[in-house]
């Protein structure tokens, strides 16, 4: 087998989808179905089942997918060790992260990173909290950047800066201008997924009041920051965001700021304990330091 067989099956396993797999490994369909049949071929061994146009990991498949990604993750390191004796002046940095560091945080970090050092391309993935710390330790991405909690041992997670957060209700809402007996569960909450930085904290405000999520009501679950800005903007509830999110709107009157006590969230950087240090992550690493000035 070849390591372009094993990263053409990781991507349509992950996908579920041979069409999107080819699309965005900028392949063909038949070039994309031929290394997935011809790994099958090889070794005797059903990856997927397929059922009309949907396919699925079988047991065998998804075995094969831990040890595809290990293989992968060890031979994106070997490349990484070369491009080292480059200094810095070829190879790649990968970088994944949750997405309010992604959008709003570390664009800048990035274009100075490339600015000095324009040999070295940078790869960015956006995920939510889970995602991004999957990633970091699947070996897929070299550092990650969160703003939620991790605990996850086989990480290191280092704080870069702070976020500001604020509870944003649309222009004319009822708990603008208030200060005080703020029921949380008196208005509809729009939310983003299980697993993002936002939705915990949330969670934790609940917490401290004696109240759970399922407390609430949840009016809108949506996959964005933007996608939840715009439903607030609309009148669809209420919602907690980092005030980098919201500062636009806030600024143009179509949200108003909540007087509520909330925590700052800190945004952290995640490395994998045991995974070869490239001297383009400690260059990128010292870029970010920049923040704490």
């Amino acid at each position: 087998m070849t390591l372009e067989q094993l990263r053409i099956f990781v991507a349509v396993a992950e996908r579920e989808h041979v069409t999107r797999a080819a699309r965005d490994l900028n392949l063909t369909q038949s070039a994309t179905s031929a290394a997935v049949a011809a790994l099958e071929s090889r070794y005797q061994t059903k990856l997927f089942d397929r059922v009309g146009r949907r396919i699925a990991l079988t047991d065998a498949g998804r075995l094969f997918l831990v040890e595809a990604k290990a293989v992968l993750a060890r031979a994106a390191t070997a490349e990484l060790v070369l491009a080292d004796l480059a200094g810095l002046k070829r190879g790649s940095l990968h970088l994944a992260a949750s997405q309010t560091v992604g959008n709003y945080w570390l664009p800048k970090f990035i274009r100075a990173f490339r600015q000095k050092h324009p040999g070295l391309s940078v790869m960015l993935s956006m995920g939510n909290t889970e995602t991004v710390s999957a990633r970091v330790r699947e070996g897929t991405a070299n550092l990650g950047f969160v703003e939620g909690d991790v605990q996850e041992p086989s990480l290191s997670v280092t704080a870069v800066a702070e976020d500001e957060m604020v509870l944003v209700a649309p222009a004319g809402h009822p708990w603008t201008g208030k200060t005080d007996d703020i029921d949380l569960r008196s208005a509809h909450w729009v939310l983003r997924e299980f697993g993002s930085g936002t939705r915990s904290i949330l969670a934790g405000m609940l917490k401290e009041k004696g109240f759970e999520m399922s407390d609430i009501d949840i009016e809108l679950v949506l996959p964005t920051n933007e996608s939840v800005l715009a439903a607030v903007e609309a009148g669809a509830g209420v919602t907690v965001m980092s005030r980098l999110v919201a500062a636009s709107a806030l600024q143009a009157g179509s949200l108003a700021a909540v007087e509520y006590p909330l925590p700052r969230r800190r945004f952290s950087m995640l490395r994998h304990k045991e995974h070869y240090v490239t001297a383009a992550e400690r260059e990128f690493i010292r870029v970010t330091e920049t923040a704490k000035d």
